[in-house]
């Protein structure tokens, strides 16, 4: 207790820094969920990906990012333990914030699109496990997330196959693709709409404090029913406004099957960008707890005097410092695991990548509903190896799914190790 006393504001800058570098793992390496499709189907440059991500990304992140976290990340551990030596508490999570970071940016300078999620959930679990004590640690939520590297993948894939595959009969496999998109293309609209919609009011929104909404002609309650209803309206609307444009478009009927294939991708590629920004707010509301979850803990044990609270509102300045990390990250490295993913996997087309796009958004609300520890990573990992089993196994680079099933595995022991090192380290620094 005297530690934080003598040593609070040390402590609290030291989390700071920590916590910005954590942002910016997360900007480097996990924000490629959201733009490797645009970028590898060419749907967008990488600067155009770069840039709509660090205005969508920032928006999530600072507007939805949540005005009280829960200041012990995951509930992986138990807070109970450190009432007593809260001291132990603030180092652990500074120290798993740092050992999580410096994962982060030797799996974004490889290109290997790992976990931030499981790489601050394995951090944590090592410095309470070994230098606090193993009781601390949830072992069974911790069951749960090495069951997710299996589960997620499988979700996401099988969506993903299903959707490219209706795409191929319903549309590029006719005499007449063209026709066949103005059909069809508005219900991938409407599904598309309804997904990231749902995805926005559960993953974005719920962190706003936005209980209901008024419509005028009636009022839904977003926890509840009303936030599916809300979703359906925002579909259906999508549907239809993508119906007028696309019966608006003039091309040559008839031209060769060829154009009318790259006409199709075209309208694919609207669609991705639409999906990629939804994604991209989804993520940024969400996975920058991962950076200011820690963070949180550690500002509020030192305010409060040692005393750990199990929810806290936010100071001012924390998500800002989040947002930034992410941004800073994404537009410094990002790049390289935006390639993995978006052209390392397999070749991908606009409609390719839509499919993608659309499962790892469909997998994100089933794993929510249900209550499943998630890596938005491993989804859309698992979608794009999907849509390239759809067209066989010699579509895919089994190489780079090797590597990055590696990483996988290795993250949590990677990240547990780091931590427990940097534990010690601060320990004997501070002479706890």
């Amino acid at each position: 207790m005297d530690i934080l006393l003598t040593h609070g504001s040390t402590l609290v800058m030291l989390a700071a820094f920590v916590g910005f570098f954590m942002a910016w793992g997360i900007g480097a390496n996990d924000v490629a969920n959201a733009m490797g499709t645009s970028v590898g189907s060419k749907a967008l440059t990488i600067k155009q990906a770069i840039i709509i991500a660090m205005v969508f990304e920032f928006a999530g992140a600072y507007l939805a990012g949540g005005e009280v976290t829960s200041t012990i990340r995951k509930g992986i551990i138990d807070p109970t333990y450190f009432v007593d030596i809260p001291e132990l508490l603030v180092f652990g999570m500074i120290s798993a914030l740092l050992a999580a970071a410096l994962w982060l940016l030797v799996a974004s300078m490889l290109g290997w699109p790992v976990s931030t999620t499981h790489s601050i959930v394995g951090a944590i679990i090592g410095f309470a496990a070994i230098g606090v004590s193993p009781d601390t640690v949830a072992w069974g939520k911790v069951g749960g997330i090495v069951g997710s590297w299996i589960i997620t993948p499988l979700i996401s894939g099988v969506i993903a196959f299903v959707i490219f595959n209706s795409a191929q009969k319903l549309i590029f496999d006719t005499d007449k693709p063209l026709e066949q998109a103005k059909k069809y293309v508005p219900f991938y609209m409407f599904l598309a709409g309804f997904v990231l919609s749902l995805v926005t009011i559960k993953k974005g929104l719920k962190h706003i404090g936005l209980e209901e909404i008024n419509l005028g002609f009636t009022v839904l309650e977003i926890k509840g029913a009303g936030g599916y209803y809300l979703a359906i309206l925002v579909a259906v609307i999508v549907a239809m406004i993508g119906k007028y444009f696309i019966s608006r478009l003039n091309f040559d009927m008839n031209a060769d099957k060829e154009s009318h294939y790259t006409n199709v991708e075209k309208v694919f590629a609207v669609l991705m960008v639409v999906t990629a920004c939804c994604m991209a707010f989804a993520h940024g509301s969400n996975d920058v707890a991962n950076a200011i979850g820690p963070l949180a803990a550690v500002v509020s044990i030192v305010d409060n005097g040692g005393e750990i609270v199990k929810k806290s509102p936010l100071v001012w300045w924390i998500l800002p410092l989040g947002g930034f990390g992410i941004v800073a990250g994404l537009a410094i490295f990002g790049h390289k695991v935006i390639a993995t993913i978006g052209k390392g996997i397999t070749h991908l087309t606009p409609s390719r990548g839509f499919a993608a796009e659309l499962a790892a958004a469909c997998t994100v609300v089933i794993a929510s509903g249900a209550g499943l520890p998630i890596s938005t990573t491993q989804t859309l990992v698992g979608a794009v190896l999907g849509v390239g089993m759809a067209r066989g196994i010699a579509a895919i680079n089994l190489g780079v799914v090797r590597n990055i099933v590696v990483s996988w595995v290795i993250t949590l022991p990677v990240g547990a190790g780091l931590s427990i090192l940097i534990f010690w380290t601060m320990q004997s620094t501070f002479g706890a």
